[in-house]
């Protein structure tokens, strides 16, 4: 059984089959793994766009599969592959050619995605264990589920009135707060936040 994250996807080493050298590293839905064992070339998912690619679409360096194998915890593919060409877009014949690093290097944080989601909850449990004062996430565990069921109705009244009327600039910070106060709404209840992405799972299509 494949495993995939929070976002659906999962990553994949790509290896020359011959050499055993790591070209590159890319991520993966159901359906680009799908394509890659139909057409028995690579194809990955474009987190930035949204969409599949295949390798070597544009540039012609394409890479023929020889095998997929997932790892022991089936959460990480490793594809062995014969290259076409150069694997990197700068050309180079694999993505890790840059110098090893020394010491521990400026770190940057990718575009925020809906990982983010999961992050928050992550927090908002936190709270819910240390119920530490002075946070309004604190606030509202303890004034109960019933009054933060109130406030996820408040919130979707809010984000329904301003798409309504046309506020556009306002709707993402009225999404926002109707996510948040969702979550806690999930973490009050106790149920499974899992529970909430399988079912979301299963009305895709």
């Amino acid at each position: 059984m494949i495993k995939l994250n929070q976002n659906g996807i999962v990553p994949a080493i790509v290896q020359d089959h011959k050499t055993g050298e790591v070209l590159m590293m890319g991520w993966m839905t159901p359906e680009s793994l799908e394509r890659t064992l139909d057409s028995k070339e690579v194809w990955f998912y474009s987190r930035s766009r949204n969409d599949l690619w295949r390798k070597g679409e544009t540039s012609g360096n394409s890479m023929n599969v020889i095998s997929v194998v997932p790892d022991c915890d089936g959460d990480v593919l490793l594809i062995k592959v014969e290259p076409i060409g150069p694997v990197c877009h700068t050309g180079e014949k694999t993505c890790f050619y840059s110098m090893p690093i020394n010491g521990v290097p400026k770190l940057k944080r990718e575009d925020i995605g809906p990982g983010i989601l999961q992050d928050l909850y992550s927090v908002i449990q936190d709270r819910k264990k240390s119920m530490n004062t002075g946070s309004y996430t604190v606030e509202l565990f303890n004034e109960g589920v019933e009054r933060i069921g109130q406030k996820v109705v408040e919130e979707a009244a809010e984000t329904a009135i301003a798409a309504a009327v046309g506020k556009s600039d306002r709707l993402p910070e009225e999404i926002a707060d109707l996510m948040y106060h969702t979550l806690v709404l999930v973490a009050a209840s106790g149920i499974n936040l899992n529970a909430v992405w399988e079912t979301l799972a299963s009305r895709r299509g």
